[in-house]
């Protein structure tokens, strides 16, 4: 059932990641690659799962799955730029 829960975790990161990719491609900048994104999307799912499992234990694999969403959208959301507001250097 574990198998289950890590496959299904890393499918919903490379969908997530995907997703982000698409829906906000102006957003990434040249300080965070695709690659980054696409990586950090499926490891932070698979991360997620094996808290999820740690915590919940067995036989809560929607729950798990779940979890390992919801850690893979706060992640990658870490790494969007915003666009709009002006940078300030460190000696201003």
């Amino acid at each position: 059932m574990i198998l289950w829960e890590a496959l299904g975790s890393v499918l919903i990161g490379l969908a997530v990641s995907y997703g982000a990719l698409r829906w906000l491609p102006a957003r990434y900048g040249q300080f965070r690659p695709r690659s980054l994104a696409l990586a950090t999307g499926p490891v932070a799912a698979l991360f997620g799962a094996l808290i999820g499992h740690s915590v919940l234990g067995p036989g809560h694999a929607p729950a798990v799955l779940a979890v390992s969403l919801g850690v893979s959208v706060a992640l990658l959301s870490l790494l969007v730029r915003q666009g709009d507001r002006p940078r300030r250097s460190a000696t201003a």
